[in-house]
């Protein structure tokens, strides 16, 4: 996560369990820095007029102003325990840390008791294991590095290796991802080895890299994603 990214992040992590605190040491590990790295972020933060203060005492820490945290949302607790399971049955699928940091600030912002309830009715519930599909998954910091590619539009440096076993390093402009039953997922890109659109299996993913370099601009319905058995559909926001 390059710096500006880390501050946004920051702020909204903050927000998330405002009027509560969040300790330096918790934050490093959070964003796996070290503890001085946070504290001069949190020092740019307020210069820049985030409204950040420290909170003393051994359970102290950083604590943002109640005023720029999020009101509190409409969801049951039932409604939030509805996420969690959707989101435990998706696997490990791109973007799930950040699911999992937007579930938190869900129940975190919830009125009342309703963030307790929730909790206590998860307790509830149980999800068999997928460990098949955990085995199938790329990598943390694999998938960490696709997602960044496809969010900011750089060209990816892949290790890829094929049905067959064999190895390849590739350049690819990422297009779009695809999720398939049985717990696979895809990025769908542009290979520079191959000159076409491609589909690569993120679990066969064995590197990847940023190499820095804008993507051409390519609209998403120049992807093709004509895979067998797929599941193809758009996030819903509405």
């Amino acid at each position: 996560m390059n710096r500006t990214d880390r501050l946004y992040a920051l702020v909204e992590e903050l927000r998330a369990i405002s009027p509560r605190c969040r300790s330096a040491t918790d934050l490093a590990a959070r964003f796996e820095v070290s503890v001085r790295t946070i504290e001069r972020d949190i020092a740019a933060l307020q210069q820049s007029g985030v409204p950040i203060y420290p909170q003393p005492g051994r359970r102290g820490g950083y604590v943002l102003d109640k005023a720029m945290s999020l009101p509190p949302l409409n969801f049951t607790p039932a409604e939030a325990v509805a996420i969690a399971v959707a989101l435990g049955r998706a696997g490990r699928p791109p973007f799930a840390r950040h699911a999992r940091s937007a579930l938190r600030k869900v129940v975190a912002a919830m009125p009342g008791r309703d963030g307790e309830r929730a909790r206590e009715l998860a307790a509830r519930v149980r999800l068999f294991d997928q460990a098949e599909d955990d085995d199938r998954a790329a990598s943390a910091e694999i998938a960490r590095v696709i997602e960044d590619a496809l969010q900011h539009r750089r060209v990816l440096r892949l290790g890829y290796e094929d049905g067959k076993g064999a190895l390849t390093t590739r350049d690819v402009e990422p297009g779009v991802f695809l999720g398939g039953r049985g717990g696979y997922w895809y990025l769908v890109g542009y290979c520079r080895l191959r000159e076409d659109v491609r589909v690569f299996r993120l679990d066969r993913i064995t590197a990847a890299e940023l190499t820095g370099e804008p993507c051409p601009e390519r609209a998403p319905d120049e992807f093709p994603t004509d895979i067998p058995d797929a599941i193809i559909r758009n996030p819903v926001f509405d």
